[in-house]
């Protein structure tokens, strides 16, 4: 009985389904005579049991043994290498056979063949990681691994595994042994490298689930390999032995990660790899494949796995120098592994196993339960019934989908980086340009050039081969250089092992830097994008990870705005470039603003010098170390230039690249364009109070407060809680009752590194705003709580997360790169300007955390601050209200909306709803504000981290000044206020008007 419960355990592990156990066998005591009626109503029930009895039952002691054993087939090598296998087949019983090399009909005849020569239905099994045309001629291939762990949705992972379901079930094939759950973490690994979903273990887990239950659910079983991990080596185990020097605790945390999830899913057969890794056994000479305490102790009883564990090939030489005549096949059976593959010699396998029994070093019962679990794995696989492939057609029916599937990877994978000027996708007034394109690396004309050609007539081509020499480059480059605007630079056939730089020569490298560092460049990879290493300088990058015709395809749409670009980088290529990098827009919403020469927008270009002169003298002055200032006149941008580091003495520049904390900015492009949403939508009135949309402010004081006060700071709130004060202790320290220095039940909100706020805490910030002191007299106070109010409005309303909602309706419709909430999580922090050293209660430099410490509090997503942005963005959001709701042909906003929150609407202040505006008496005043000559219409907002934002619309300028002033000391430097360095550069673009 028990042994029927742990085969049926087994069996739904494979297939999904439980095999029906009567309940009364599970819960009432028995007499022998109803227990001996049960168990044969369970084997009445279990066809799968009666079926393994039945074959294990015909079979001698040496043919079960056999069962175990899976051989190597071609149908490529000719007919003495046939005869060999067809002896194993008739002599030696072998279990399986695994194919290599060969053509789909030849191997189908082969199958057809041995499978009516096979005492016992034989497990037919193929290492196609990436299809069958990794084995056989005349099939097409699918991508590697990488490409599809460039890939942000795992709906096409499934579908990757669906199709490899379909191509092995239709040439008769059970086992492939897929998907490569090995997290490559080392770019120099010489065996696993682009087979591997990537560096980042919760990648690799999620695409090798969605691969594993796309082949199993269509009854091909999945192979999770190379178990405990074999993604950290610099040796192929082919050649010899790698050794993975890690501690335990290392492995826990990354390699085993994805083979746990594999697990967890179903997987239903792990390969053990030949690896020496002494924190899991340090017998010398032990490869895990032949190691208890991986395969037993660690896979079987620590991991919970049950089903079939297979060996990597024996022939290894990871393995085989140590071991060889079928000792390697009786060793790694001595482990615990259930199929032995590929061994030196099928008959001395089962010799050397039989001898083994009969010398007790592993029981005959422990060897039947193993040749028992291979053939129930054969009956879930089908292997009950007769085997027969039909050859008509077989090789047009295994490609049929292949294109198909190779495209849509292609169109959700190829990673755009580096893209500082919005150079890509060329924009009509690039495309009136001449180009030129220049295949480095190819040998003739190839579907890329050619593609290019037919999106941009008139595109002349260079083929720059391998064989080329340093010496011919100048011509070219020099040619180039001379007749053409701007070079598409592809990289082609190049080696994708990391071995001698990839193959790529020194001419091929040196004539793309040139041509780079000459004029307007995209250079587009393809192939392994470990190789991106060597041109990451490039100023528009593109990885496209394979070289097939349907790539280069899909590449030449991406640059010419057919297609936009949706992968992120699976692996780290350079620090400028770590794994999840990756620019991302949306077709026909991208918003690579335009640009025009001042000249053309009515601006004197050497008016505009004086800019430079201001930043210098900020810089210096030590009121800010560095900043990036755009401004758009008519919708096109005039100036866009940035200065100094992130840091003083840095060696971080500010790039259009950079990242930064725009602090009160929040205000007006998060939290009012929201409520503006909101209202055209009728779903919020501006004469409703707080308690109408917050029931839990009923009660207080704040629930009648109105909505349109809020906006306007008129509505009596304190200017700030200094809420800090309340969380540390009396040495001045993070109290340890309210913060942990990891996440953990009950402390997931996350304020900054190693520091995570109780999440109950947030009961207590509302607590204490709703009982804070309320000014009863009408007057202006600028408050920050105005806006984490209006900002729990918006969710309440809307049903979603602030950040949440503004992504959706705004962010993500208009194509913004960076803007949004929670900049860890989608970038570097290397793009990420710093802000505070900050020692209030925080501790620490911060850096992608919000600076504002009550908006850290509530998650880092508040009303008040936590918006980061780069200026593009912040410029396009401008540019749509000043447009009145509009932008690219789609409207955001009703111009009456925008309208009414853009003008003046106080009495008593200068604010309009929500946004800040000009002084009233600006034209009087001695400095003026925003800026001098400023006019009325003008509306923004400035941000505490050295941020501002502004729109005229009677004069069609958008400006944009993005600093991080408060580095490193916070607030207490203001002399980028003293110096007023952001209005005098906003009157720098009005004096360049006149």
């Amino acid at each position: 009985m028990k042994q029927l419960l742990v085969a049926g355990l087994t069996g739904l592990m494979l297939t999904g389904s439980a095999i029906p156990v009567p309940p009364s066998v599970l819960t009432k005591k028995k007499d022998k005579k109803t227990v001996a009626q049960s168990t044969t109503t369970i084997r009445k029930q279990d066809p799968a049991s009666a079926w393994v009895d039945s074959v294990f039952n015909s079979l001698t002691p040496d043919e079960r043994i056999a069962q175990l054993i899976m051989i190597r087939a071609h149908s490529n090598l000719g007919q003495d290498h046939i005869n060999a296998v067809v002896k194993d087949i008739q002599d030696n019983k072998v279990g399986g056979v695994i194919f290599f090399q060969g053509g789909p009909v030849r191997e189908a005849n082969l199958t057809n063949y041995y499978q009516s020569i096979s005492k016992v239905p034989l497990l037919v099994a193929i290492d196609g990681e990436w299809g069958l045309g990794m084995r056989l001629d005349s099939v097409i291939s699918l991508p590697r691994n990488m490409m599809v762990g460039a890939i942000q949705d795992t709906t096409l992972a499934y579908e990757y595994g669906k199709l490899l379901a379909e191509q092995c079930k239709r040439i008769g094939i059970h086992i492939d042994f897929a998907p490569d759950m090995d997290v490559n973490n080392n770019p120099n690994n010489p065996v696993i490298n682009d087979r591997s979903f990537g560096e980042n273990k919760y990648q690799v887990a999620r695409m090798g689930v969605a691969m594993i239950k796309g082949m199993q659910d269509n009854g091909v079983m999945a192979s999770a390999k190379h178990f405990p991990g074999h993604g950290d080596t610099n040796v192929d185990s082919h050649l010899d032995l790698p050794s993975i020097n890690k501690t335990r605790k290392q492995l826990d945390s990354l390699e085993l990660y994805p083979f746990r999830a594999a697990i967890a899913a179903g997987v239903g057969s792990v390969m053990i790899g030949h690896l020496y890794i002494p924190a899991i056994d340090p017998k010398a000479n032990t490869p895990t494949s032949i190691s208890y305490k991986a395969v037993t102790k660690l896979l079987r009883e620590e991991l919970g796995f049950e089903g079939l564990t297979i060996t990597d090939a024996l022939e290894m030489k990871g393995i085989g120098k140590f071991y060889s005549k079928g000792q390697e096949s009786l060793q790694s059976l001595l482990a615990g592994n259930d199929l032995m593959i590929l061994p030196s010699t099928a008959k001395g396998s089962v010799d050397a196993i039989r001898k083994a029994i009969k010398k007790g070093q592993i029981s005959q019962e422990e060897v039947n339960s193993r040749v028992k679990r291979v053939l129930r794995a054969k009956y879930n696989l089908g292997l009950n019934k007769p085997q027969f492939i039909d050859t008509r057609n077989i090789t047009e029916d295994i490609n049929a989908k292949t294109d198909s599937l190779r495209r849509k990877i292609a169109e959700k994978a190829i990673t755009l980086l580096g893209n500082d000027d919005k150079l890509i996708p060329f924009s009509p007034a690039m495309t009136q340009q001449k180009l030129a394109v220049v295949a480095v690396g190819a040998d003739a004309s190839n579907a890329f050039i050619e593609a290019v050609k037919a999106a941009k007539p008139g595109t002349d081509a260079f083929v720059f081969t391998s064989k080329q020499t340093v010496e011919q480059i100048a011509p070219i480059v020099s040619k180039i250089q001379r007749d053409y605007k701007a070079v598409i630079i592809s990289l082609h056939n190049f080696s994708r092992r990391p071995a001698g730089n990839f193959g790529l020569t020194m001419a091929e490298r040196l004539i793309i830097r040139q041509l780079q560092q000459e004029l307007p460049s995209a250079t587009v990879v393809f192939g392994n994008p470990y190789a991106l290493q060597y041109f990451c300088e490039a100023p528009h990058l593109i990885a496209a990870y394979e070289d097939d015709s349907t790539t280069q395809k899909v590449a030449a749409d991406i640059l010419f705005g057919k297609l936009a670009p949706e992968g992120k980088l699976p692996v780290t290529v350079c620090p400028s470039f770590p794994a999840g990098s990756g620019v991302t827009y949306k077709l026909n919403e991208y918003t690579c603003l335009p640009e025009s020469t001042p000249e053309k927008e009515g601006l004197n270009p050497q008016a505009l010098l004086r800019i430079d002169n201001l930043a210098s003298d900020m810089i210096s002055r030590g009121a800010a170390p560095g900043c990036e200032v755009l401004a758009l006149k008519n919708g096109k941008v005039v100036f866009n230039r940035c200065y100094g580091h992130f840091e003083y003495n840095s060696k971080e520049p500010v790039t259009p690249k950079s990242i930064y904390d725009v602090a009160s900015v929040t205000k007006v492009c998060a939290t009012t364009l929201s409520v503006m949403k909101l209202y055209d939508e009728g779903k919020i009135n501006l004469d409703a109070t707080l308690g109408t949309y917050l029931p839990f402010t009923q009660g207080s004081d704040k629930a009648g407060l109105k909505i349109r006060d809020v906006l306007l700071h008129q509505a009596g709130l304190v200017a700030y809680i200094p809420f800090y004060k309340e969380v540390i202790n009396a040495a001045g320290e993070p109290d340890t009752t309210i913060f942990h220095s990891s996440a953990g039940p009950g402390y997931t909100t996350r304020v900054a590194e190693n520091l995570y706020l109780m999440d109950a805490y947030k009961d207590t910030l509302w607590k204490k705003i709703l009982d804070s002191k309320l000014n009863t007299r009408q007057g202006y106070v600028y408050s920050d709580l105005d806006f984490i109010f209006l900002g729990k409005i918006v969710e309440e309303i809307s049903g979603k997360p602030l950040n949440q909602y503004v992504q959706d309706t705004f962010y993500g419709p208009l194509g913004l790169e960076t803007t949004g909430f929670l900049p860890r999580n989608r970038f570097p922090l290397s793009q990420i300007a710093p802000t505070e050293r900050e020692s209030i209660y925080r501790m620490q430099l911060l850096r992608g955390d919000v600076h504002d410490p009550t908006a850290a509090m509530f998650g880092e997503v508040a009303g008040h601050a936590g918006l980061f942005s780069d200026a593009h963005d912040l410029a396009v959001l401008m540019q749509m209200l000043l447009n009145r709701g509009t932008f690219n042909n789609k409207q955001y906003l009703r111009p009456e909306t925008v309208e009414l929150f853009t003008s003046y609407g106080s009495t008593i202040s200068r604010r309009g709803l929500g946004f800040d505006k000009t002084e009233k008496n600006n034209a009087s005043r001695h400095e003026g504000y925003p800026s001098r000559l400023a006019t009325g219409a003008t509306f923004g907002h400035t941000g505490f981290t050295g941020t501002c934002v502004w729109a005229d619309p009677s004069t069609g300028l958008v400006f944009v000044f993005l600093s991080n002033r408060v580095y490193p000391n916070g607030g207490a430097n203001t002399k980028i206020s003293a110096l007023n360095t952001r209005g005098k550069m906003m009157d720098v673009f009005y004096e360049a008007m006149m």
